[in-house]
């Protein structure tokens, strides 16, 4: 087969500046579920949203394919599109992903000195978050630290990979009823967390981050569970 020519790919071309777009707004989004801006069950506007973002409807459904296939967002027929709500098996199989991931970059990440000075930023945006005693600030501030971590294994794939897990996890702490309850505590393991990579005690970091990632799994689904016996309770 003779694949040296361009086989018509000159007519595709519009293709690249339609996908990019979508990819775009996708990324858009998909940072505004995250910092919970859209809460789980949200009806996404084609009309609001296309006409804030200033981009067509083609554009934006594609934007919205590409988040329903993250399992950020679900289609309903005839009812459109909504947040997805996370049942208690997609909590537990979103911290088994967290750990695996997370816990293999800190053991993986070489000789010290590391460079924590984002995740530092993190730490620090979440204590000042909880002595204004905003805790959806403190919230956010906590996937910014995870994100962060991460982030040190200086890998983009990994990175793509944790943003949608990190998105995915936002959507269950909208169901939290008491979100100081939920988050306070992990103010003070994310600092020991910090204190031990900067210490270059990786190891003991990631003691930490497991014991961490399994106590915050048990909270969540327990108050995933409790959103699913009683869907009228409050939602944090």
């Amino acid at each position: 087969m003779d694949v040296s020519g361009t086989g018509g790919l000159t007519d595709d071309r519009v293709l690249l500046g339609r996908t990019s777009t979508a990819e775009r707004v996708a990324d858009i989004l998909r940072t505004r579920i995250a910092e919970g801006y859209f809460p789980p069950g949200a009806r996404l506007s084609e009309e609001s949203i296309g006409g804030a973002l200033g981009v067509s409807r083609n554009t934006l459904r594609e934007a919205f394919r590409l988040l329903t296939h993250e399992r950020l967002l679900v289609h309903e027929l005839n009812r459109g599109v909504f947040v997805r709500v996370l049942a208690v098996e997609d909590v537990d199989d979103i911290y088994r992903t967290r750990r695996l991931v997370e816990c293999a970059v800190v053991r993986g990440l070489g000789q010290p000195p590391f460079a924590v000075e984002a995740l530092a930023a993190a730490v620090a945006e979440g204590e000042a978050a909880a002595r204004a005693d905003d805790w959806t600030g403190v919230s956010t501030a906590n996937i910014h630290f995870h994100r962060e971590l991460v982030a040190l294994a200086g890998s983009a794939r990994t990175d793509e990979l944790m943003r949608g897990v990190l998105a995915e996890l936002r959507l269950a702490f909208h169901v939290v009823d008491d979100p100081r309850a939920l988050h306070e505590p992990y103010l003070r393991r994310n600092r020991e967390i910090l204190d031990a990579l900067r210490a270059g005690e990786r190891a003991s970091a990631e003691r930490l981050l497991a014991r961490y990632l399994d106590d915050s799994r048990a909270r969540v689904a327990a108050a995933c569970a409790r959103a699913v016996d009683d869907p009228a309770a409050p939602a944090g």
